[in-house]
């Protein structure tokens, strides 16, 4: 089963929306797929959608999937990459009204240059991708700590030092 994850922000991802509903009517893609669309604008006609998910259900089908197509988001990508992934990443990009900037087509060429996803930089290139994800997966698992922790914490010693003094 393919899941493609799109996020939950307030642009709508239509442009990968159109690619794979073209792609399943005309049968270049036959697996099973399901979208979590966050707002749109385009209603695919040969995909199954679910504009938003709870978490539980998210992480569950997630856990399921044979293959992630996923926006470009930091959570979304690092996510299904600790669960040992194969994923595949289409940045949304400023120029088709898709977010405010281009960050995730940086987040996207670091996590791709580390070996932890693939990316589609052009529309054009998402079967070609896809049928290169099914036949030679990539499922390195991402490892990193976070260190939020840390710093809140070396906060709180900080602020706690102080009021002391």
């Amino acid at each position: 089963m393919i899941f493609v994850c799109l996020g939950t922000q307030t642009y709508p991802f239509d442009r990968l929306l159109k690619e794979l509903d073209k792609l399943v009517e005309n049968r270049q893609i036959t697996d099973e797929i399901l979208v979590q669309s966050g707002t749109l604008n385009y209603i695919p006609q040969h995909l199954k959608y679910i504009q938003f998910l709870a978490h539980d259900e998210f992480d569950l089908i997630r856990k399921k999937a044979d293959l992630i197509i996923s926006h470009g988001g930091t959570g979304a990508l690092i996510g299904a990459s600790k669960l040992g992934k194969n994923i595949i990443a289409v940045p949304r990009l400023s120029e088709y009204g898709e977010h405010i900037d281009n960050h995730q087509l940086q987040i996207v060429k670091v996590l791709e240059e580390q070996g932890y996803i693939r990316a589609v930089y052009h529309i054009d290139d998402l079967l070609k991708t896809i049928n290169e994800a099914i036949k030679t997966p990539i499922s390195k698992i991402y490892r990193r700590e976070s260190n939020v922790l840390t710093i809140i914490e070396g906060y709180i010693d900080e602020l706690c030092k102080k009021n002391a003094d």
